[in-house]
């Protein structure tokens, strides 16, 4: 009996180790499935805000490892983790009771919110979007702006699908958010919209290009024909804007630079230089170069009066020996800039006031000034605004007879100075503010 009962206990137990191992292997198993849309977050656990493990595409095989409220604990690319089980296509094979096939097709492609830093991916689906007829297609078709790729779906770290290069057409599908859907030759993918351009507008802009070079192809053939090269017979002249004392000075040429002139009219000519137009009196060239030496001085100071006689002359009181030239002072002069500081009564060599700064650097020069802005005025020779020359002496003041600053003239209407006590040894322009309305006049004293 007790045999019996033993027996009976031990067939018991063996059912029910079979059945428990029944169940352990069904809870086990392992189904075979695949990602039914384009691209799928494969998740920490099973919440949709958890970490994304990895990515995965249309069709990834993956392994099925548990199912449970709306989650599947899954297996993919060596990783475990969480799917929705919206994304996943289950493929099981015959059931022997049932000989059944269940097969699961969904034409609708759900790509799952994700919340990335500062990205969004918008869902959007797997249904063919309805072509256009021809005459709203035409009125879609793009430009690419520049080469870049399309990406499977809108969003900025999605994955990419094909390169489309520059000036490639397309023809927009749908638009999102600032993303647009658009089919090339080949396939469809989404694009930032301000990364096309309207084939309309290049074709504007095509036809500008080819106006511009019309107008350029004019212009050489209506090229000026040169009818002489003259030299520079001044020490130093100003290529000018325009035909008259008072126009911009393009800039300024030395002795004996050669010149092509293209027209001469009304005691000027019109000229050419190292790719420069503009004017010059016909009076400050000659057909020949000059000697460099001061016995062309005299004929110079008698010209300078033919452009504009705005200051009256006045006799020169300051020695005329000096060595060096005008260029050579303004480099000298240059050289304090932002180093020197001003200091009224100052004459150098680290400080200097006006006058003081003047007189230092034209004694370098073997050229003795006045001390004072007003006493310069009467040193060297009178000249006119518009036939300065680089190392001139310009004064500012009320009136000639209340002159207060000087400075160095440099060329394209600036100045070096010692400005003041804030701003020391600068470089200011002539042509405009203060000192343009405060100008008096020039001399000249080398």
């Amino acid at each position: 009996m007790k045999f019996e009962i033993k027996v009976t206990r031990l067939l018991l137990f063996i059912v029910l180790i079979v059945i428990a191992v029944f169940f352990i292997n069904k809870s086990f198993a392992v189904d075979n499935a695949k990602i039914s849309v384009e691209t799928a977050n494969l998740r920490e656990t099973a919440d949709s805000n958890a970490k994304i493990l990895e990515q995965l595409s249309l069709n990834d095989e993956i392994e099925i490892l548990e199912k449970k409220d709306g989650w599947y604990k899954v297996k993919a690319k060596g990783i475990t983790g969480y799917l929705r089980e919206d994304l996943v296509k289950e493929e099981k094979e015959e059931s022997t009771e049932t000989n059944e096939v269940e097969e699961s097709k969904t034409n609708t492609e759900n790509t799952e919110n994700t919340e990335t830093t500062n990205t969004e991916v918008a869902e959007t689906t797997n249904t063919e979007v309805e072509k256009t007829n021809d005459d709203q297609k035409d009125e879609n078709k793009k430009k690419v702006k520049d080469t870049t790729k399309l990406k499977i779906v809108p969003a900025i770290n999605a994955t990419d699908i094909i390169e489309v290069k520059k000036d490639e057409e397309v023809t927009i599908i749908e638009k999102i958010n600032g993303w647009v859907c658009v089919e090339t030759k080949t396939t469809k993918g989404w694009i930032r919209e301000e990364k096309l351009k309207d084939i309309e507008e290049e074709k504007e802009e095509e036809t500008e290009q080819e106006e511009k070079k019309e107008e350029e192809a004019e212009k050489e053939q209506t090229q000026e024909t040169v009818l002489k090269t003259l030299f520079v017979s001044k020490q130093s002249i100003n290529l000018r804007k325009e035909a008259n004392t008072d126009s911009e000075i393009v800039t300024t040429l030395p002795i004996n630079v050669a010149v092509e002139v293209y027209e001469e009219s009304n005691g000027w000519c019109k000229v050419k230089v190292s790719g420069k137009e503009g004017y010059i009196l016909s009076s400050l060239l000659s057909d020949k170069k000059q000697e460099t030496s001061r016995a062309t001085e005299t004929t110079r100071k008698k010209d300078e009066t033919t452009q504009n006689a705005q200051t009256p002359a006045s006799t020169n009181t300051a020695p005329a020996t000096a060595s060096g030239s005008g260029g050579s002072v303004v480099s000298t002069a240059q050289s304090y800039v932002g180093k020197a500081s001003y200091v009224y009564g100052a004459s150098g060599p680290n400080s200097f006031d006006c006058s003081g700064f003047t007189s230092y650097i034209y004694k370098q020069y073997g050229v003795n000034l006045n001390r004072t802005a007003a006493g310069q005025y009467s040193n060297g020779t009178s000249v006119s605004r518009s036939d300065l020359q680089p190392g001139d002496l310009v004064m500012f003041g009320s009136s000639a007879s209340s002159i207060n600053h000087v400075g160095i003239y440099m060329g394209g209407g600036q100045i070096v100075h010692a400005a003041n006590p804030s701003r020391g040894v600068t470089v200011d322009t002539i042509n405009s503010g203060y000192y343009n309305n405060n100008y008096v006049g020039a001399r000249r004293v080398m």
